[in-house]
């Protein structure tokens, strides 16, 4: 079983820096340093017109916090921020994932989750070698009569 965690940070409900620092002491003492966090941009494109959207600095601020509090794997979401998408090794601290919004640019695991630079084995639930998952457009069925 694999867990990561997303919090969507709506300005002014839950984006305070002491409720960002409370939630990610408990993820360290609850479930581990090991466990993604991610930090997502709140869109006020439904719901709750009269919110703002989250600006970037909130979320670059959250990972920071994230990152200050012991967690080894913070990232923000929902907006364009290359090093806030990226995943580091732990091991040598070198860059082995980056991502640009929903697409992967860069991947250096083994198949088996090790970080090419270091050997370090990164935590994580890994099948097989990397592919071209980029942005991934499957089609649905769009009637139960046909599965």
């Amino acid at each position: 079983m694999w867990l990561e965690i997303t919090t969507l940070l709506i300005p002014g409900r839950n984006d305070s820096d002491a409720e960002v620092a409370a939630e990610c002491r408990w993820i360290r003492e609850n479930l581990g340093v090991d466990v993604p966090v991610h930090f997502t941009a709140f869109h006020p494109d439904y719901k709750m017109m009269d919110t703002p959207a989250t600006p970037t600095a909130t979320l670059t601020r959250a990972r920071e916090i994230g990152i200050g509090e012991g967690l080894r794997f913070v990232y923000t979401g929902n907006v364009h921020d290359a090093v806030g998408g990226s995943t580091s090794c732990p091991g040598c601290r070198a860059t082995v994932i980056v991502r640009d919004w929903y697409s992967i640019r860069h991947y250096a695991l083994t198949e088996d989750g090790r970080c090419q630079a270091c050997g370090y084995q990164m935590p994580g639930v890994y099948d097989g070698p990397a592919g071209h998952w980029g942005q991934r457009r499957l089609p649905l069925l769009t009637s139960l009569s046909r599965m």
